[in-house]
């Protein structure tokens, strides 16, 4: 596996636990696993016991000279080895000046303006890695990566064994409106040469494009649930014009193309799962009572003891509608802002966490202020916190414009919490939508990324929570078996095809 996040070490967002609980349930199925990170500065601080390898690995990289020429040569990285609890191996590429930093990806909400030449070396590192694995006998069968970040992997393992017999190579999409794009200059940080730079390979819209270039490389290439997949394979209704932001509704963000022509053999969608020993009510040593199915009681404990710490009125009998995630256009972010008085006007407390676009949360949180104790806005919060805001809750909002596959409904329902989701991506393949007697579905759903619809999906929610028919949903969506053998089972197939 060659990623950038790796909960608990390294966690920015879902990447980091899905990578993780892949890894897990594949060792547990029998199979050697090693993950390759870069050596951030937070590594140190995790407080992992960390063997340094004496031999660095060389890899290809570009070499400035004094007078500020470009050629191609070696950097060489120096390797950390460290075996987890769980059994799984972990190397971490230490890669002078490059990652030994307090962001992953930013620094304050900044994206690094070299990030580039840091991900690109990283990613020409870990294939380098592979060919030394080889040259030792001890050669992966496959090299899987994930996101922009790692997209060069495959197309770097390609170069450097030249022919030669390579890993077979797989790409996982976890959102592809990130695509790793760079102006064109940031070539000659790579190595790259004009052979490379065409829209065949490199070139999107006059710039670099790693994702693109990972995606034409890569032997498979897989994202995180079916109904997105097809969704990014579908023609985009309007031209992106070179911003590929994905922001607006437009999965693809402009790759929908490049995605059509891998065909079907090529480009699967597999459903993302949970990782049960992180996130279960039956275990959690975050929250303060313990729950399950078949014995819900404690539920009302976890809910009392939330609102209680926000202070806010303790009222068992008012549902509690959470929201929790980025703050961003994609996650619907301004719809929940416009319908939150409508979904205080079903009788619902409304709590909203997350931090992500400045401009967003601000009117987040001036829509909220304005509902008194009715509602709260949190900003970001722990992971702890997280895990007791899902607890707690009678049901959670996601009013996505685009979901690749979602995590938050998947914990909701593990928890007893209904999800109240747009029909979108991952949401479509994890949500049935409830009946009008709630002998059916697994939450609600609505179609339009409008403050009208959410509201109408909150007020059917919230009317079926009066009914007696509601313990019955509750004990179905904790039954539901969402854990990481079927999707681990399904990678390995994608592994095994030839």
């Amino acid at each position: 596996m060659a990623s950038t996040e790796l909960a608990p070490i390294i966690k920015v967002g879902g990447l980091a636990d899905a990578v993780a609980a892949l890894s897990k349930t594949l060792s547990r199925l029998g199979h050697e696993l090693t993950i390759v990170l870069p050596h951030y500065r937070a590594v140190e601080k995790a407080g992992l016991m960390l063997a340094r390898r004496l031999t660095p690995l060389e890899f290809d990289a570009a070499v400035v000279s004094a007078d500020g020429a470009v050629s191609p040569g070696k950097r060489a990285a120096t390797l950390f080895d460290v075996r987890l609890g769980s059994g799984l191996e972990v190397v971490f590429i230490d890669i002078p000046g490059l990652f030994d930093r307090d962001g992953i990806y930013d620094d304050g909400g900044e994206p690094y303006k070299d990030d580039a030449l840091r991900f690109g070396q990283f990613s020409s590192a870990v294939a380098a890695l592979a060919k030394k694995k080889v040259e030792l006998g001890q050669g992966w069968g496959v090299v899987h990566a994930h996101d922009w970040m790692t997209a060069l992997v495959p197309y770097f393992i390609k170069k450097v064994f030249a022919g030669a017999a390579a890993p077979r190579t797989v790409l996982t999409v976890h959102n592809a409106a990130h695509q790793g794009r760079f102006p064109m200059s940031a070539a000659k940080d790579l190595g790259l040469d004009a052979a490379e730079l065409h829209p065949g390979l490199f070139e999107f819209y006059g710039e670099l494009n790693f994702l693109k270039a990972g995606l034409l490389s890569a032997d498979i290439v897989t994202t995180v649930s079916p109904t997105y997949a097809l969704e990014l394979t579908r023609q985009a209704p309007t031209s992106v014009g070179g911003t590929g932001s994905g922001t607006h509704g437009e999965p693809a963000a402009g790759l929908d193309g490049v995605l059509r022509g891998l065909g079907a053999e090529r480009f699967v969608g597999i459903l993302n799962g949970v990782d049960y020993a992180s996130y279960s009510p039956v275990t959690d040593p975050h929250i303060v009572a313990r729950f399950d199915a078949e014995d819900a009681r404690n539920k009302g404990r976890c809910k009392a003891s939330l609102l209680s710490e926000l202070g806010l009125s303790v009222d068992p009998e008012r549902p509690l509608v959470v929201a929790l995630g980025r703050v961003c256009l994609q996650k619907g972010s301004d719809v929940l802002a416009d319908a939150v008085r409508g979904v205080v006007r079903t009788g619902a407390v409304l709590v909203v966490a997350g931090s992500g676009d400045p401009t967003l949360s601000a009117r987040l949180e001036q829509a909220i202020s304005a509902e008194g104790g009715d509602a709260v806005f949190l900003g970001q919060v722990s992971e702890a916190m997280s895990h007791r805001l899902i607890a707690a809750a009678d049901a959670v909002v996601m009013p996505s414009r685009f979901e690749p596959c979602g995590l938050v409904q998947q914990y909701a329902q593990r928890y007893g919490a209904a999800p109240i989701a747009r029909s979108t991506g991952g949401l479509v393949d994890t949500i049935v939508d409830c009946d009008a007697h709630l002998e059916t579905g697994t939450g609600f759903l609505f179609d339009e990324a409008t403050a009208e619809a959410l509201v109408g999906a909150v007020a059917r929610a919230v009317a079926a929570m009066r009914t007696p028919a509601w313990a019955s949903l509750r004990r179905r969506i904790m039954r539901l078996d969402r854990s990481w053998e079927r999707p681990a089972r399904q990678y390995l197939r994608v592994y095994q095809t030839r």
